[in-house]
């Protein structure tokens, strides 16, 4: 019967207790009673898979960029913006998403001058080219809007700018690159 006694006596051996098992059910550490903490999820971006080239094959040309028809007077404004050193503009397509205008230029001025020298420029380049507009802008607002009816520009303040995000708004429109604008 000793022998009995010593197979029901003994015990196995203490094993360490794994991280994840540690956590009990509902999210909550062993350890206090505290939210246990998950660990970051990485999302990584899809590499397409690598192809040889062959002897006769010659590399890919990068796709052209299809620039929309752009009005005369949204060329030459932009070209005024750029002339009087307007930053970060930006120039969307908005035809079809749209039925205030058809293109929306965004620029920024650096001051109050600035922003008023901008304007004029503007207005001045959409008068050489035949197209009314009508500008409209308050005192130290830090924003300007010229309405050519079919093209809307809104020149900011960088602050300004950062507070409206107006490219967030409309950013369903097609950005065009400014630099394809002033080639043209």
């Amino acid at each position: 019967m000793s022998a009995l006694k010593k197979k029901t006596t003994k015990k196995s051996p203490a094993r360490p207790v794994a991280k994840s098992k540690a956590k009990a059910k509902g999210g909550v550490s062993a350890k206090g009673g505290k939210p246990a903490a998950r660990p970051a999820r990485r999302i990584l971006p899809a590499v397409p898979p690598l192809k040889a080239k062959s002897r006769g094959e010659k590399a890919a040309a990068k796709p052209m960029v299809v620039l929309p028809k752009l009005p005369a007077h949204l060329v030459a404004a932009v070209r005024a913006l750029d002339d009087k050193k307007a930053v970060e503009i930006r120039v969307l397509e908005m035809g079809q998403i749209s039925s205030v205008a058809d293109f929306l230029v965004i620029a920024t001025g650096t001051s109050e001058p600035h922003l008023r020298a901008l304007r004029i420029a503007l207005e001045q380049a959409l008068d050489e080219v035949g197209v009314t507009s009508r500008s409209e802008s308050q005192r130290d607002s830090g924003w300007t809007v010229v309405d050519a009816f079919d093209v809307l520009f809104h020149v900011f303040r960088e602050d300004v700018r950062r507070s409206y995000a107006l490219e967030a708004l409309w950013k369903d429109g097609l950005d065009i690159p400014v630099s394809a604008i002033l080639k043209a």
